[in-house]
């Protein structure tokens, strides 16, 4: 069994403030479209956020919505609080901001994850990509130090974890995209989103 959790916190401030989870693609709201796609293989999906009410109409009752133990510390305390209250050992952890989330990859790690390991995590072109990883509940405990210590970079995870990375060549074997990293940070990752999915609903009809 599989925790999603859904960093929906941040500031905006290259979008103009505008709240990137509500972007809407192929006539959806993106943390609606994010939803969906992590039913197909989470048990439950959480949102993480300080602005619960921007939520609570938007989505249904089965979605968790939380907030942070400690408020400001970025996408690290969200970690925190979603891998805390997750019923499941395992979570797969994801930005608010990311259009193209993929289970197949997700479920990838999954497996890859044995015993004792605390986190499995995309390492894409020589880079690090901490979200859109599969993480261990247990890593609550490590996150809680790095934040106690005023800690709250994500590349910091990767301190105290006992973690592997999955390659490029992992994904591509099995058909794999590896867009699922990406991420809508300007109104030009935006556009470059939209006509991604043009593209790929192009090429699939």
């Amino acid at each position: 069994m599989l925790s999603g959790i859904i960093l929906a916190g941040g500031d905006s401030l290259r979008m103009g403030g505008e709240n990137k989870s509500l972007l809407i693609l192929e006539k959806e709201a993106l943390i609606l479209r994010q939803i969906r796609i992590m039913r197909e293989l989470c048990s439950e999906v959480i949102i993480v956020t300080n602005t619960p009410k921007l939520f609570l109409r938007l989505v249904d009752t089965s979605v968790r919505i939380i907030t942070d133990y400690i408020p400001g510390k970025g996408p690290l305390s969200g970690m925190h609080a979603g891998l805390t209250l997750s019923r499941n050992q395992s979570a797969w952890v994801v930005g608010c901001d990311m259009p193209f989330l993929s289970p197949a990859a997700a479920e990838l790690m999954l497996r890859k994850k044995k015993r004792g390991l605390d986190a499995i995590i995309p390492w894409l072109q020589g880079v690090m990509h901490p979200l859109h990883a599969i993480y261990d509940r247990d890593c609550a405990g490590h996150i809680w130090t790095l934040l106690k210590h005023q800690d709250t970079e994500l590349s910091s995870l990767r301190k105290g974890l006992l973690w592997q990375e999955a390659v490029e060549s992992e994904f591509q074997s099995d058909g794999i995209d590896c867009s699922f990293v990406t991420t809508i940070k300007t109104r030009d990752d935006y556009f470059l989103a939209q006509q991604h999915l043009e593209k790929t609903k192009v090429r699939s009809g």
